[in-house]
């Protein structure tokens, strides 16, 4: 099927924009986490201030992130925009979201616990670890639209939308049942220069990453029903409870 040329500016546009900030925002996020704040400007606030500063900079990620990830958002925006658009829209809002966290994240003079020795080794290596079993977690998923883009590929040569994933359990899902998100909570914890402000973002990155687990957990049983119940049953949500895969029948979403 042919697209209007405004239509074929309009997908490509968007494919463009969904790799530019989706792949910039990880990168600089993944910098962040390492080596900490970019303090790209530091607007000279006081310890309150700068508090609030940054909780504001998570809760404005964090309201993004969360309702568009939900059922009833992507409904809601389905009666205004082509839902082939939903997931690069998605990509570009996080992406833009992100680098407003991260760059105008604001640090704190204070610095809690600095290790030294073998335990800022171990930290530095937890973090690599991570990097490898992100790797290992997407190779078990296989391919997946992660910016949208094959939805508008689709799209523009008249094809209809990627097949919806299976439910299949393997890899690090055979432990937990949200690998990315355990690995994420490794990641933000392994800084071992815990100042204020990054002691204030772990905490809030924590929580939200627990209750946005707990919420989408709901999504995926409304999706996928009593397989996935029982995988409930069988693995832990965040933290592995035995060394020991888990065997359940039916597997990742």
């Amino acid at each position: 099927m042919n697209k209007s040329p405004s239509a074929k500016f309009t997908v490509y546009a968007m494919i463009i924009l969904s790799y530019f900030f989706g792949v910039v925002s990880l990168l600089v996020w993944l910098i962040f986490l390492f080596f900490g704040s970019i303090n790209l400007i530091d607007f000279k606030m006081d310890e309150i201030t700068r508090f609030l500063f940054n909780t504001g900079l998570c809760l404005v990620f964090f309201i993004q992130h969360s309702s568009m990830t939900r059922k009833s958002f992507h409904r809601w925006l389905a009666k205004h925009m082509r839902n082939e658009y939903y997931a690069a829209l998605y990509s570009i809002s996080s992406g833009i979201t992100l680098l407003v966290l991260v760059l105008f994240w604001q640090e704190s003079i204070y610095t809690l616990a600095a290790p030294q020795g073998i335990v800022r080794w171990l930290l530095r290596a937890a973090f690599f670890l991570a990097i490898a079993g992100f790797y290992w977690g997407t190779r078990a998923i296989g391919s997946f639209d992660v910016f949208g883009v094959k939805s508008l590929l689709n799209h523009l040569r008249g094809l209809g939308p990627p097949q919806p994933t299976t439910f299949m359990v393997r890899g690090p899902y055979r432990w937990v049942r949200h690998p990315f998100y355990s690995l994420s909570l490794l990641m933000i914890w392994s800084f071992p220069d815990l100042t204020a402000d990054r002691l204030l973002f772990n905490v809030l990155w924590t929580v939200w990453v627990i209750v946005g687990t707990i919420l989408e957990e709901r999504d995926l049983v409304a999706s996928f029903g009593d397989a996935y119940l029982e995988y409930q049953r069988q693995v832990p949500m965040l933290i592995p409870s035995s060394i020991r895969p888990a065997s359940p029948n039916s597997a990742n979403p």
